[in-house]
């Protein structure tokens, strides 16, 4: 009886103990195939293809499209370019240029102000999203389309009403304002909304269901990627899952097909303006995971392939590549180009200060090189939507 207690205590502390290893806020299940037993090595086994295009000769821009990878230093440019064997669709962009993301009372910033700053071109204070340091709201690069006549949209893989996609939308003092923040998207006249969030949407205390409410303004609403695939007219609105989405081994290319699909029911005569956002770089240079990390920044550069094709096609279309801050204190100690393999550092599981990469392709891309504020990076956009 004695071992069987013991034996029963013991196996009940290993599985306690095995619970506490795994991120729970995740589905890892593909990812458990991939024995990610040490967070701070990795190795690919088969690189992607990238692309090739040839700066467009136009100096007319109809369309911006903006791709934001959140927590994407040169650091993490440079783990992912070592892993897919020194190949990367980045590497198409002609001009390069870099950014200082300090907020106005922090030294290393949030996505709130991060965002905000790109959005806006305004620094504010750390956690607010869209709204100066005084509190007054901006008025963003979005905003600035809409009073054009442009279509308008986002696309991320992180909950739709977190702090990058509300900081091109509304404004609030508080990230965990969500509730409040979605209903503000919900009113903002956006053309194209994809990504996570949904019980924000029809889950609410005040009895409202956004979901309803904009298939009532005429939305087509997705909350899977064959449907998104699909659908058709002339808005969307893409709810993937209750809060942030699956890792994308998991999710599969709903930012692909996101960015796609947009691309496709927003352009028009009038142009269009499009933020995309590569979210969870962010999120595993948090949990200093760099296996989980190159993935997510996989799937964002290779999104950036298919607008690139695209834009060459076009003609007429900037795009602009960046990030709000980097994550994770992250260096690059060792690894190979032949055998795509990397082995890290973590100094933090915090965001960190250095400046970030800028990338531009399109009509009037040499205006983004050189050495300037966040701030700066969205004045230059606006001043190219005249």
């Amino acid at each position: 009886m004695k071992r069987t207690l013991l034996f029963l205590i013991g196996l009940t502390f290993s599985a306690f103990a095995f619970a506490q290893q795994v991120d729970q806020g995740r589905d890892l299940s593909k990812y458990a195939d991939d024995k990610f037993s040490e967070d701070d090595k990795y190795t690919v086994a088969e690189p992607y293809a990238t692309v090739s295009v040839k700066q467009p000769k136009s100096k007319k821009i109809k369309n911006v499209i903006f791709l934001i990878g959140d927590g994407m230093g040169l650091e993490q440019v440079s783990v992912a370019w070592t892993l897919n064997g020194g190949h990367l669709n980045l590497d198409n962009f002609p001009v390069a240029g870099l950014s200082r993301t300090y907020c106005t009372d922090e030294l290393v910033t949030d996505s709130c102000a991060g965002g905000t700053a790109l959005s806006s071109g305004v620094k504010t204070k750390y956690g607010y999203i869209g709204q100066d340091a005084d509190g007054n709201p901006c008025f963003t690069l979005l905003h600035r389309a809409q009073q054009k006549g442009m279509k308008t949209g986002v696309a991320v893989t992180c909950r739709i009403n977190d702090a990058t996609p509300a900081d091109f939308i509304c404004a609030s003092p508080d990230r965990h304002l969500e509730a409040e923040v979605a209903a503000k998207l919900a009113d903002s006249g956006v053309d194209f909304i994809s990504g996570g969030g949904r019980q924000f949407w029809d889950e609410r205390e005040d009895g409202r269901n956004l979901i309803e409410e904009m298939k009532a303004k005429g939305y087509t609403f997705v909350d899977n990627d064959a449907d998104l695939r699909n659908a058709s007219g002339e808005r969307l609105l893409g709810l993937y899952g209750p809060l942030d989405l699956d890792p994308v081994l998991d999710r599969g290319s709903i930012l692909e097909d996101s960015a796609m699909k947009a691309i496709e029911m927003l352009d028009n005569k009038k142009g269009f303006f499009l933020m995309i956002e590569g979210s969870q770089i962010d999120d595993w240079c948090h949990r200093n995971k760099v296996g989980y990390m190159a993935e997510e920044f996989f799937d964002f550069d290779k999104t950036i392939g298919k607008v690139l094709e695209w834009a060459e096609k076009d003609g007429h279309t900037l795009v602009i590549v960046t990030a709000d801050h980097a994550t994770g204190g992250l260096t690059l100690i060792d690894g190979s180009l032949e055998d795509r393999s990397v082995s890290v550092h973590f100094s933090t599981k915090g965001h960190n200060g250095i400046m970030v990469p800028v990338f531009a392709y399109g009509p009037h891309a040499e205006e983004f090189v050189g050495v300037y504020e966040n701030s700066e990076l969205s004045d230059k956009i606006r001043r190219l939507m005249k």
